[in-house]
C-alpha cells in the first residue's frame, strides 16, 4: 500500500511539474509570463489538485482568484472582478479549512453526493442569480457581456461553495462555467482586451480539467472510495 501511495504522489508531482512548465513556456511565448503565466499555472495546478481531492488546491485557487480579478478589472468585466476579489478570496480560505477537517487516511477529501431536492434548489439559484446579477451589471456603462459575465460568476460561486462542502456535483457546475468562460474570453480576446489570450488558454485548460474532476469525483462516490 505504501508503494502504491508513493507512486501516486510521484505521478501527481510529475503532472504538476508539467503544468507549471507548460504555463511558463506558453506565457513566455506570448510575452505575458508574469500575469498570464502565473494565472494559467495557478488555475491549472489548482484545478488538478482539487480533482485529486488535495486541500493544497486552495492555495493556488486563492492566488488565481486575485489574478483573475486583476485581469477582469482591466477588461471591464466588473462582475468577475467583484466576485473574485471580494467573495472568492475568503471562500478559498474557508474551503481550505473545511477540507482540512474532512480528510481520509490518504489525505484526500471525503466526497459527498447532492440530493435531488438540493440539486433543483442549486439549479434554480444559478438561473435566478444570473438573471438578477446580469441586469445589475447592465447598469454599469462600461460593462461588457453583462449576462455572460453574470452567468459565469453565479456558476462559479455555486460551484466553489459546493466544492467547499465536498459535493461531487460542484464539478459539473465548474465544467458548465468553464464553457461559458471560454466564450467570454474568446470574445474579449477578439476585441483586443488586455491579457486575454492567456486567460482564454487558461479557460480552455480549466474546462478539460473540470471534466476530469467531475469523472473522478463521480467514481469516488460510485465506488464509495471515501
Amino acid at each position: 500500500m505504501r508503494a502504491k501511495q508513493k507512486t501516486t504522489i510521484i505521478r501527481e508531482c510529475l503532472v504538476v511539474f508539467v503544468l507549471v512548465l507548460s504555463s511558463l513556456i506558453i506565457g513566455a511565448i506570448n510575452n505575458d509570463i508574469v500575469i498570464g503565466g502565473s494565472l494559467l499555472m495557478t488555475g491549472l495546478v489548482g484545478s488538478y489538485l482539487a480533482g485529486r481531492g488535495r486541500k493544497s488546491n486552495y492555495i493556488f485557487g486563492l492566488i488565481n482568484a486575485l489574478l483573475i480579478a486583476y485581469v477582469a478589472y482591466r477588461n471591464n468585466l466588473f462582475g468577475s472582478f467583484a466576485i473574485n476579489a471580494f467573495l472568492f478570496t475568503p471562500l478559498e480560505i474557508a474551503g481550505f479549512l473545511a477540507w482540512d477537517r474532512n480528510l481520509n487516511q490518504k489525505k484526500n477529501v471525503k466526497v459527498r453526493r447532492l440530493s435531488t431536492k438540493n440539486a433543483v434548489i442549486v439549479t434554480s439559484a444559478c438561473l435566478i442569480g444570473s438573471a438578477i446579477f446580469g441586469y445589475l451589471l447592465t447598469l454599469i456603462p462600461s460593462q461588457q457581456m453583462a449576462f455572460l459575465d453574470s452567468t459565469m460568476c453565479c456558476l462559479d460561486i455555486c460551484a466553489l461553495v459546493m466544492m467547499n462542502l465536498r459535493y461531487r456535483e460542484s464539478w459539473w457546475l465548474w465544467a458548465i462555467s468553464g464553457g461559458v468562460s471560454v466564450v467570454v474570453w474568446a470574445i474579449a480576446f477578439a476585441g483586443g482586451g488586455a491579457n486575454t489570450l492567456m486567460r482564454l488558454i487558461a479557460a480552455i485548460g480549466f474546462f478539460f480539467i473540470n471534466i476530469y474532476g467531475a469523472i473522478r469525483w463521480n467514481l469516488k462516490t460510485k465506488h464509495k472510495k471515501y
